[in-house]
């Protein structure tokens, strides 16, 4: 196994830091040796791992756990975006949780990476026109992770979905690159309407805990949605809201929110 992680170290560096990370931990944690073994070091690629870690956590009575294997390892080698977008999404974490030390946290214990690499492949599986497949992977990944994402919604790459607890995206939403959500927060419709009925958000967004944006609007590039705010009308780019409904409070504070993490809301209209 050595050599084939020396054989990759040249073109997947996430990989080889995982697999030094991981080695690291057995020697630090040895009780935890047969999960990471069995979960990281015993795989050839990051995309195998990944493709086991679904199979292991999303199996059940109803589903085996070899038929999520193979329905992963044929997501991943037939479309090498999922591998690269899981990736973004890894350094995304590493990069913006203060609680994120090493890349293989979220891969083992991080139920927000987990779930959003369970909906890239019910996405794909969506894509392909298994649509009562990818009904049953939002399923077990929302009663495994208390994440609900419609297998149809579109999300970016570099994606942070932050302790993750009752996450709702709707089917025809659409997260865009490099954005950030915490806990409890709703992309949803708001009423009974069939159509395009979910919100659209931008490239660099920061949506804050509890905060819901609700109907067919749009969250504009490198704005902010304060916690616990109720968004019902378009944002404009580079712009803080806050408040039920919420209302533009000031600037975003600075050039990339959703990288940054700041919550805090000096500087805007709606400090006392």
């Amino acid at each position: 196994m050595a050599k084939t992680h020396a054989k990759v170290a040249a073109v997947d560096p996430v990989w080889t830091q995982i697999c030094e990370e991981a080695e690291d931990a057995v020697r630090n944690e040895p009780l935890l040796g047969a999960l990471i073994h069995a979960g990281l070091l015993h795989h050839p690629s990051f995309e195998r791992a990944l493709a086991f870690r679904f199979s292991l956590k999303l199996a059940s009575g109803e589903m085996s756990e070899q038929i999520l294997r193979e329905i992963a390892d044929e997501a991943y080698s037939s479309d090498p975006t999922l591998g690269q977008a899981a990736r973004a999404d890894l350094v995304a974490v590493y990069d913006r949780d203060p609680a994120c030390h090493r890349f293989i946290q979220p891969i083992l214990f991080f139920k927000g990476y987990q779930a959003l690499q369970s909906h890239r492949i019910a996405h794909w599986l969506w894509r392909m026109g298994r649509t009562d497949m990818s009904f049953f992977v939002q399923m077990r990944t929302s009663e495994m992770f208390g994440v609900d994402i419609h297998p149809a919604a579109r999300i970016g790459r570099g994606v942070m979905i932050d302790h993750a607890h009752s996450i709702v995206i709707g089917e025809t939403a659409v997260v865009g690159d490099d954005v950030s959500m915490l806990h409890s927060v709703t992309l949803g419709g708001t009423g009974k309407e069939d159509e395009d009925r979910h919100p659209k958000i931008g490239n660099g967004v920061l949506i804050g805990a509890g905060a819901k944006v609700l109907g067919n609007i749009r969250v504009g590039d490198n704005s902010r949605i304060a916690a616990g705010s109720v968004v019902l009308a378009d944002v404009p780019c580079c712009k803080t809201v806050a408040g039920v409904p919420a209302k533009i409070v000031g600037e975003a504070g600075c050039e990339h929110p959703s990288v940054e993490m700041d919550q805090r809301l000096r500087g805007c209209d709606c400090e006392g």
